[in-house]
């Protein structure tokens, strides 16, 4: 019997691309997405759209009961939306900062919670937490980003020997460089909130890293293709990396130390 999956940030990037390939590999597939009618063009290919706004658990819940009366429950969630907000720490307002940890931490964890009951009922269940590199590697101006991802690593940590008993498996995938544009708009953002404070050289110079990594960056596919070889693994891997530079930048964080990482780290950016 063909498994339920619900994908969210399905209107576009590693959402999208994972919703798509996992409906024509034969899952039952909810594509989620705040605005719904960027999700019909999906629909061609089997994804079911439903709309679903992760910083309001009005909507969570009605996601999750939705997909329970029609399919029985979720047997595969890909907690994919995500949101990068970018700005020096002093600059960036409060209520920013909030939002961005409510859509990639507290709306994962949220649809995680109501995921689980019909997981433990089954004994079967398969989470899968986009992270990114961004969640071992911190760059500058990007507090808040960073620590929603580095948070989510902990969560997904945690989570797996909690739930280990159910058979449910907790997976993290973390994608490096990928042509999602969020790398253009964080540019922009950065310009808006830094691009004209004391750290003004800097955000102009991350903004041109930010323009070079989104040339040489990966096709979301290769993310989705990962996030599938991930799900039908019969003892997954805690993590799957992949994407530009993902593995290397990976690699070196856990070998250099801090300050000889930091120094290869700023060079990029001059």
């Amino acid at each position: 019997m063909a498994k339920t999956v619900l994908v969210t940030g399905a209107s576009s990037g590693i959402g999208k691309a994972t919703a798509t390939l996992l409906a024509q590999s034969g899952y039952v597939v909810y594509g989620a997405a705040r605005r719904i009618n960027r999700l019909k063009a999906l629909s061609e290919y089997g994804v079911k759209p439903v709309t679903l706004d992760v910083t309001s658990d009005d909507s969570i819940v009605s996601c999750v009961n939705l997909i329970t009366s029609e399919a029985g429950g979720i047997d595969i969630l890909i907690n994919s939306a995500g949101l990068g907000s970018y700005g020096a720490l002093e600059d960036v307002p409060i209520a920013e900062a909030k939002n961005q940890l409510e859509i990639n931490l507290f709306g994962a964890a949220r649809l995680i919670q109501l995921a689980l009951p019909g997981m433990r009922k089954k004994k079967f269940g398969k989470i899968v937490n986009l992270s990114s590199i961004g969640g071992k590697v911190g760059l500058p101006m990007g507090c808040w980003y960073h620590a929603s991802k580095f948070a989510i690593e902990g969560l997904s940590d945690s989570l797996r020997n909690e739930v280990r008993q159910f058979g449910v498996d907790v997976i993290v995938v973390e994608p490096g460089g990928t042509k999602t544009g969020m790398m253009d708009i964080g540019g922009d953002d950065l310009m808006r909130v830094s691009g004209h404070t004391e750290y003004s050289k800097l955000a102009a110079a991350l903004k041109r890293s930010y323009e070079n990594m989104e040339k040489n960056s990966s096709d979301p596919l290769v993310i989705a293709k990962l996030i599938r070889k991930s799900i039908e693994a019969k003892v997954p891997k805690a993590r799957y990396a992949g994407g530009a530079m993902a593995k290397p930048m990976l690699l070196l964080r856990k070998m250099l130390p801090d300050r000889l990482f930091d120094k290869m780290l700023m060079a990029q950016m001059k």
